[in-house]
């Protein structure tokens, strides 16, 4: 198919529309629940009281605010793909923003900017004489109503996969978002229910003290990438590891396929993934996952990711098997003199090279 054939063939799979919006008619959409802003993602998206303050002042002194996409949903209501944070700033702004368990959130409190440093300390309120709260002008809150935010629309008639292709490419690459973040926004979009599954293993107590992660990485969601890469990698066909080519695309097309998948075997997923970690909590706990220094006879530094790849899948890959856990440890140990790890297991190998590699090892070294 020639090149225009294919822009001309795909133009079609996307629907779209677009229009001028009040910052009160985005309030009334989100009182009546006709707009989805997913309060699950919230965890995610870290704006600082600064920047909310900062987005409050480009409305009142009016800066133009990019567009907010959305993608229309068989019910009719809206799923925000593209501009939560703006919404549930102006949200929180107004008292209205609710939690993921349907809760209310304090007002946002604004600070004092370079050009409206009289911001300080101001809250929306109802009344400029509202006792003992320091609100914001009449005026002031007529500007933030009546201010315009285009709506780009992804129609409904839209291929399915178009919104999570859109909320992929806007929010990699320039975002704060870690690759992560990106995919688990994009698994409660397509299966909530599942999101909820990975997170449930993520919080799994003989996981979290196996992998013993900071909590930088942890607020990252680096430890559900790693459930994620387990439940991926554990039992995937090693002929396929020669495919996988970028590992963070594959883990999200991977991740999608689940998510619409009606024949995943969860709950055998779910046994073997706890039938791994509580082994490895009993044996080597919080060693698992860290380098052996031979010399010194003790593991040392921090989690490693290429020892993930080996212990993990190899043993989530034999579990089903009887395990001598007395030999775990020394098993875990010799890695570190096996050739084909330390060959491969080096910073300057990319994880397309590694798989190949180190998954095979780990399901030979723990049969």
């Amino acid at each position: 198919m020639a090149l225009q054939d294919e822009i001309n063939e795909k133009r079609k799979e996307i629907r779209t529309d677009g229009y001028q919006m009040s910052i009160g008619e985005w309030v009334s959409l989100y009182e009546s629940k006709e707009i989805d802003v997913h309060p699950e993602f919230q965890r995610f998206f870290r704006w600082t009281q600064e920047q909310k303050t900062s987005l409050v002042e480009s409305i009142l002194l009016g800066i133009p605010i990019p567009p907010i996409f959305v993608s229309q949903r068989p019910d009719g209501v809206w799923d925000v793909v593209d501009g939560l944070q703006r919404l549930s700033t102006i949200y929180e702004l107004l008292g209205i923003l609710r939690d993921d368990k349907g809760r209310p959130l304090k007002p946002l409190l604004l600070s004092g900017t370079k050009y409206l440093p009289s911001l300080k300390g101001k809250r929306w309120g109802k009344d400029e004489s509202e006792n003992g709260v320091d609100v914001l002008p009449t005026d002031a809150r007529l500007i933030i109503k009546r201010s315009k935010i285009a709506a780009s629309i992804i129609l409904r008639e839209s291929d399915d996969t178009a919104k999570y292709d859109l909320f992929q490419r806007l929010n990699t690459g320039g975002s704060q978002l870690s690759p992560q973040e990106v995919r688990n926004c994009i698994l409660v979009m397509l299966n909530k229910d599942l999101y909820t599954w990975f997170r449930g293993l993520a919080d799994y107590e003989p996981f979290r003290i196996c992998v013993a992660l900071s909590d930088r990485p942890i607020e990252e969601a680096y430890d559900l990438e790693l459930v994620l890469r387990f439940v991926i990698l554990a039992k995937i066909e090693l002929a396929d590891l020669k495919e996988v080519g970028d590992v963070g695309v594959f883990l999200t097309e991977r991740m999608r396929q689940l998510a619409v998948d009606k024949s995943f075997k969860r709950l055998q997923t779910e046994r073997a993934f706890k039938r791994t970690f509580d082994t490895l909590e009993r044996t080597v706990g919080s060693d698992a996952f860290k380098r052996f220094n031979s010399k010194k006879k003790r593991h040392e530094g921090g989690f490693l990711l290429s020892q993930f790849e080996v212990v993990a899948l190899g043993l989530g890959f034999n579990i089903h098997r009887p395990i001598d856990e007395t030999k775990l440890p020394k098993l875990i140990q010799s890695i570190w003199s096996a050739k084909e790890y330390t060959d491969w297991a080096g910073s300057g190998i990319t994880a397309t090279r590694r798989l190949p590699r180190l998954v095979p090892l780990g399901r030979e070294l723990f049969v």
